[in-house]
């Protein structure tokens, strides 16, 4: 019986992270049309997230340790993994993106190629995840501003209540606005 529930369950839907513009629409809904670029996505976050910490730690470790051929090779090789990874994760502006900055290493590389293309790759990554947290606070800017609108245009109350009475510092509906005990 457990077998068909868990049959029947649909796979969960993966997260997207999406730069939204200030104004709070999406890039698509906006009403612009096709005659804008098609939002930067990200189909994975932890996915990325795991990615990013693995090259990090790899470049640490090439600039500890010198290497062999065979751990160049191998360097090479988990570097083009890494890429390969990254752009099912990425949408098609953002694998266009990093192909032209993260390019494949030919051969064995010697040690310093492997260190700058890492070095590359991490940076763009760390690009990345700083342009993700200037889209988040420029949303949050723009709630924040909508929220401060409808709070000016009278829409929400300069009080709010929850469902249950309670403030949100706790108190019940019976405290009519007292500071509270007095020392």
């Amino acid at each position: 019986m457990s077998d068909d529930a868990s049959q029947a369950q649909p796979d969960p839907e993966p997260i997207v992270v999406e730069a939204v513009p200030v104004e709070g629409q999406p890039a698509a809904a906006s009403g612009e049309g096709d005659t804008q670029k098609p939002a930067e996505t990200i189909t994975e976050p932890a996915k990325l997230l795991r990615i990013a910490s693995m090259v990090r730690e790899l470049l640490d470790e090439t600039r500890q340790a010198s290497l062999d051929e065979a751990g160049r090779a191998r360097l090479a090789d988990v570097y083009h993994r890494a890429i390969e990874a990254l752009t099912e994760v990425l949408s098609p502006d953002l694998k266009e993106e990093l192909g032209g900055l993260a390019p494949p290493l030919e051969g064995v590389p010697s040690e310093s190629e492997i260190r700058v293309a890492q070095a590359q790759l991490v940076g763009w990554l760390e690009g990345l995840f700083h342009g993700i947290q200037a889209a988040m606070f420029a949303q949050q800017a723009g709630a924040r501003q909508q929220f401060e609108e409808l709070r000016r245009r009278g829409l929400v109350s300069h009080n709010p209540q929850s469902p249950d009475g309670q403030t949100p510092d706790g108190q019940g509906s019976d405290s009519q606005g007292r500071g509270g005990p007095y020392l």
